[in-house]
Parts: C-alpha cells; structure tokens; sequence
C-alpha cells in the first residue's frame, strides 16, 4: 500500500481529496490528512476508510516528522511560508513534495541536496503557477517543432465570481486564501515590453490596468504579477521581445484596489485598535471616493461608524475581516477560472499570433474553480510519480513534456481544456 500524506485541508484542498478517494481502492492508497481542524477534514472525506484525519499542529516537528516518515509521497497546502518544513522533514526521510506555491528561496538553496538524494520536489503545480505553465509550454514546444520563433509572450489568469454569481460591486468573491487577496501585488511586477525591462511598484501596480476580451465574458483588467522576468530563461524564451504574467480582475476592482493600495489600508505593521471604527481607518481614503466607486468602499463597510475586531492587529488585518465578511461565497455561489495565454511568432518569416483560452466554473462554494484547477493538477501528479510514469528527479516545476503531457491530458478528461484560436 502506497501511503500519500496532505498537509492542509482548507479551500484549495476540497477536489484534491475528492480525487484522491476516487482513485484510492484502485490504487491501494492509503490518504493521511493533517490539518489543525479534524473536523474540517472530516467534512470532506465523510470518514471514507481509505483516509485518516489527523488533528495537527504544523509546528509540531515530532508528530509531523512521524506523518513524513511513513508517507510514500508528500502534498503540502500549507501556506507558502511552511512549505520549507515540511521539506526539510521531506529531506530527512527521503519523500518526494509536491506543492502548489512558488519556488522560494529557501528551497532554492536546498536544491542540490534534493537531486543528490535523488527526490523530486515538484512546486508551482497547481493553477497559476502551474496550469499556465504546461499549457504554456505545450504551445511554445509545438511552435519550435515547427522551426517557429516566440516573439511575444503574455498570459493571464484570474480566478473570478462567474456572472450568473455575480451580484456585488467588486465582481468579486473569495475562493482561496483572503490573506493572498490582501496581499496580492505587494513586491512589484517586473516584465519585459518590447524589449524594454519594465519594474513597477506595488503602488502602481493597479493603476495603469489593461484591458482583454474573452468571448462570452465581459471585459477583464489585468495587472503585471510578480517577477515575469524569472520565467524567460524557464520557458527558453530569451529572445521573446515581449514577456509577461498578469492577474486578472474586473476593471472596478482594479480601480478601486489601486487607491486601496495608495492609502496604505493594507499595511502589515501593528497599529492600536482600540476605539478605531471603520470609518476613521479608512479615513485615508475618503479623499478619493468618487460616485464611481463610492458603492465598492460603501458595500465593504469601510465608512461604519462601527468598531474594527478588537482581535486586528493591523489595517491589513481589518481588510481581510471586510472581504471574508462581505465578500463570501454563499453555498450556492459558483466561480470562475479565467486564463488566456497571447503568443505572436514567425515561422519562415511568416508572422502569427495565437490566443488560447481557458473557462472553467465552480460547481458551488465547496467545490470552486479554484478548488479543481489547483487540487487536480497535484493529484494527478502524485499519481503519475507513484505509478513511475513522471521520473524526473530535483527541484522542478512542470514545464517539461514528461510532466505536463500526461497531465494535461488527465485534466482534459476532468473538463479543463484549452480553446485556441489562431490568426
């Protein structure tokens, strides 16, 4: 029996588990779940006999290191900033990881002693970053089969309330972690624009928006996402003039977060909140209410004369209150997953674009978009590792065809598939 170990069992982690039971009689898997909630594991495994729900503390290293030691394989939902111990522990007992989050630092330097050992820690295998990447890469493999050369590169990717859920003024509500919400452009964006590096501050990362349209969605905003410029040498497009990865929302939300973003309201640093009302912390922003947006500041209750939770430690901890208040999926809530991937390149000094599509909509608040697009990706990558079908050892994410072939096949038969137009 093939022990497979998950820690985390919240938002993201629903489908996750669902495919791991489906696949577990035929399989003969054995599904140990830890998370510091038992019982909102047992929600979602309904105490199906191939699983175990284990009440855990991640920080607890001798009940954690016990779970990795008699794991076959690893999965961690663990916030970003934990993944590192769990892969240390990972290190010790020999396992391969399998994580959803970016590849940070702290992995990094950790990487020859990962292919020394002979492990596979498989990162970036969830939805953005992960479906991007092997969708991308699957298109960029086939150009060059062709003797083709990528010129431009941008793809985006959102994950959005789908219309018919749509009834608030942000167009807007939460599907994953509200603290990445909070957060979301804090380090800047940098990217490459007609061969021009372009570094953009968290301060204006919502400010100068684009626009895109999609056939059968209203128009979308898009904002620059991190450090495109990371990934040129990763998809093996140096020569690419132009290279980016953006998020996408709606163009009000983008407005409105960007004066958000101006006012300081997301700020980390601890702040005295006793007597503070709602009003008097967004004070900053009073100054840039405009008819426009007064209705997005109104509905998430940022001018009540009310106190802020006296357990907030900073404004960011305030605003995250306000979006899982107001900003909540109702059980019959869907949402949605939006990515678009542009590709213009010459074959024989032939000039071509081409724009490929990818829709994808929440059966209800348990089981969203977001849930499916990053749960099934690592599931059937764990699958493929323990059936010898992915053998590829190191610090990885999934942009070579070993990886991304066969996964990208299994997530076709799920219903996530690609609409490519080309002109």
């Amino acid at each position: 029996m093939k022990t497979i170990l998950l820690f985390g069992a919240g938002k993201s982690a629903t489908v996750l588990i669902d495919y791991l039971i489906a696949g577990a009689e035929n399989n003969n898997w054995k599904i140990i779940i830890a998370d510091v909630n038992r019982e909102q594991i047992l929600a979602k495994t309904n105490h199906h006999p191939a699983t175990e729900a284990i009440s855990l503390d991640i920080n607890n290293s001798i009940e954690r290191k016990a779970l990795v030691e008699k794991a076959t394989i690893v999965i961690s939902m663990m916030p970003p900033a934990l993944h590192v111990i769990v892969a240390e522990d990972c290190l010790e007992f020999s396992k391969d990881l399998l994580t959803a989050s970016y590849v940070d630092e702290k992995l990094k330097d950790r990487s020859a002693e990962i292919e020394s050992k002979g492990l596979l820690f498989l990162c970036e295998m969830g939805l953005d970053p992960g479906i991007d990447h092997m969708s991308a890469m699957k298109m960029i493999d086939d150009i060059k089969s062709k003797g083709g050369t990528v010129t431009s590169f941008k793809s985006h990717c959102g994950g959005l309330i789908a219309p018919e859920s749509d009834n608030n003024p942000w167009h807007y509500k939460i599907s994953w972690n509200p603290r990445n919400i909070v957060l979301a452009g804090k380090s800047g964006a940098v990217y490459k624009d007609e061969n021009v590096v372009r570094e953009i501050s968290y301060r204006q990362i919502f400010s100068d928006s684009s626009v895109i349209n999609i056939d059968g969605l209203k128009p979308l905003a898009t904002y620059p996402n991190r450090d495109s410029l990371s990934y040129i040498p990763l998809y093996h497009l140096e020569d690419a003039s132009t290279f980016i990865r953006t998020t996408l929302r709606y163009p009000v939300f983008c407005k409105a977060w960007n004066l958000i973003a101006r006012t300081n309201l997301t700020s980390e640093n601890s702040i005295d909140v006793s007597g503070l009302t709602y009003k008097k912390w967004s004070a900053p922003i009073a100054d840039f209410v405009t008819e426009e947006n007064r209705s997005l500041f109104s509905f998430l209750g940022f001018f009540e004369e009310t106190n802020v939770p006296s357990a907030a430690g900073s404004s960011a901890d305030i605003l995250q209150y306000l979006l899982e208040t107001k900003l909540v999926m109702e059980p019959q809530d869907k949402d949605m997953i939006v990515m678009l991937h542009e590709i213009e390149y010459i074959i024989n000094g032939k000039r071509f674009a081409i724009k490929s599509s990818l829709i994808v909509k929440g059966e209800d608040s348990l089981r969203t978009a977001m849930a499916k697009t990053v749960g099934l990706p690592l599931g059937i990558a764990a699958k493929l590792i323990l059936d010898g079908k992915i053998k590829e050892t190191g610090l990885r994410i999934p942009i070579d065809k070993e990886i991304y072939e066969p996964v990208l096949e299994e997530l076709a038969l799920n219903g996530i598939r690609f609409q490519e137009d080309i002109c």
